[in-house]
């Protein structure tokens, strides 16, 4: 039947070059075999995980990026395991991380800078009427898509907050607001600090 979900395996994917490294895997550019689809498939190695012990933060972030729908935010496909990694179908964003075109242009045109951070606050408006606070804005969790668009990125710090109060210290310290810095309650107002920090 067409409503039971595919289980997808890595024998389902061709891979192609790495796109990225993090601190749990690695990111690599494939291509769904059946329909050669192109994706970014994040691989993440179980132990890392367990060592570091943010196997929550992993389902977390699943839990919540897979359920978010808006042109500006990376759309994640799926995901499956095996006996030691977790895998994490991913759009493909070709114009890589935002951080890497900042730090070869300095600064970009007050006009596509206008675009960004409209897109960016649209985006997070949306995160924020379905409860979700991401917690960490800043330019290495953000990519430029096909066509240009500005993509938000990363979600492992991100969490799902219906009573909107929270007490973690999480994130970027460069872009967090002064209440999570001195471990003060916070809310989704957090995300607009950061976007205010990354406009400057």
């Amino acid at each position: 039947s067409e409503n039971i979900p595919k289980k997808w395996t890595l024998k389902d994917f061709e891979i192609g070059k790495p796109l990225g490294r993090g601190k749990f895997g690695d990111v690599y550019l494939a291509r769904e075999r059946r329909s050669k689809f192109i994706v970014a498939l994040k691989v993440i190695k179980k132990k890392q995980l367990l060592k570091a012990g943010v196997e929550h933060q992993l389902r977390r972030e699943i839990e919540i990026q897979s359920h978010l729908r808006q042109k500006n935010i990376l759309r994640m496909y799926g995901y499956f395991w095996d006996e030691n990694r977790i895998y994490i179908i991913l759009e493909f964003a070709p114009g890589g991380e935002l951080y890497k075109q900042l730090t070869n242009k300095v600064r970009f045109s007050e006009s596509l800078t206008a675009r960004y951070i409209h897109d960016l606050a649209i985006a997070l408006n949306y995160c924020h009427s379905k409860h979700v606070i991401h917690r960490d804005i800043k330019p290495e969790n953000l990519l430029i898509g096909k066509g240009g668009d500005i993509k938000i990125a990363d979600f492992g710090w991100s969490v799902h907050a219906p009573t909107s109060r929270r007490t973690t210290l999480c994130g970027t310290l460069d872009y967090l607001p002064p209440e999570m810095v001195e471990a003060r309650e916070h809310d989704n107002t957090a995300d607009v600090w950061s976007l205010g920090v990354l406009t400057y």
